[in-house]
């Protein structure tokens, strides 16, 4: 099968298109042909092996894993032993962050658990940019930011997966939403509806004077005081990304702020089934960028690495009629 391979850290460059073996699905995996898979911080952050920290989680020298990507739409082809409910030909996707990697390539062996079926209705590619910036969008907003009808709300990273979808998810409780974002995006983010739009190159948003009930970051580029000058009395910010110091930062500091300050500790597709009755009904479409080809992989990742992308990256692996 066709795969982006990695064989160490560095410049996304340095990725590969080869042709490796299909795995085989272990005890309690499946089996997936990949349609569409999705471009995420966390391959960027594998592939570089950067920050020098995650080189713990990942591997010292060289990856453990030599195929990126964690979030895909398919059909399953084979089923491993004591995996029940899943059958040949069936139409899955998720997000399996939680479990490895290896989704940008034609076939993946995939834990059952990290799966769930594609509801008719729901195309590959709006499969494959759903669960993991879907799930940080909305436990950021519902579950940490507990969202009350009619609040202000600004998303720091407004153009990417989160911010697009978040704004979505904002705007049915009828908030008033502030976007974050680079120069050249903030014409999209305002036909997307954001209510303000801000060139984080131009204007810090923390130094405004404006103030907010929720802030959702997907940068985390300043400290935990700069945001807590941002948020109103009983406001709340949460984070859904940053480098590890900078993580650190906002825990070690947040009780000193006055203000309430999470990190979202992702739960991999846990409120799939919250999210997907509003795609299916329109209320909630995610942005995609693409789809893009498989071999484009490496020049996908510095587009990514650079901000310049427009929601979620998408690839695609398999040419399937949509659903």
């Amino acid at each position: 099968m066709k795969a982006i391979v990695m064989n160490g850290y560095g410049a996304p460059e340095r990725l590969g298109l080869a042709e490796i073996p299909i795995p085989d699905p272990g005890p309690g995996e499946v089996l997936v042909r990949v349609h569409h898979a999705a471009i995420n911080d966390v391959d960027w952050s594998l592939v570089r092996g950067r920050p020098y920290v995650y080189r713990l989680l990942f591997g010292l020298r060289r990856p453990k894993h030599a195929v990126p990507g964690i979030e895909l739409s398919g059909t399953v082809v084979k089923t491993g032993t004591g995996v029940d409910g899943f059958r040949e030909g069936e139409a899955v996707f998720g997000d399996i962050s939680g479990s490895g990697w290896g989704c940008l390539a034609e076939y993946a062996a995939v834990k059952a658990t990290d799966l769930m079926a594609r509801p008719q209705g729901l195309s590959s590619i709006m499969a494959a940019a759903l669960p993991h910036a879907g799930m940080l969008a909305w436990q950021a907003i519902f579950r940490y930011g507990r969202l009350q009808a009619g609040e202000r709300v600004l998303i720091n990273g407004a153009g990417g997966g989160v911010g697009t979808l978040g704004l979505q998810l904002a705007k049915l409780y009828g908030a008033t939403v502030t976007g974050v974002d680079a120069g050249p995006k903030l014409d999209r983010l305002r036909q997307l509806g954001f209510d303000r739009v801000i060139d984080y190159r131009q204007v810090d948003f923390t130094r405004t004077g404006a103030t907010y009930d929720l802030i959702v970051d997907a940068k985390t580029n300043r400290s935990a005081f700069a945001y807590a000058r941002a948020l109103r009395p009983g406001g709340r910010y949460v984070t859904v990304g940053g480098t590890p110091a900078t993580l650190v930062g906002i825990l070690a500091l947040r009780g000193f702020t006055g203000r309430e300050m999470q990190i979202v500790a992702l739960k991999p597709n846990r409120d799939l089934g919250e999210l997907l009755p509003l795609v299916l009904s329109g209320k909630v479409v995610p942005e995609i960028d693409g789809p893009h080809p498989l071999a484009t992989v490496p020049k996908l990742l510095r587009y990514f690495g650079n901000g310049e992308h427009q929601g979620k990256i998408i690839v695609e692996l398999t040419n399937v009629n949509e659903a």
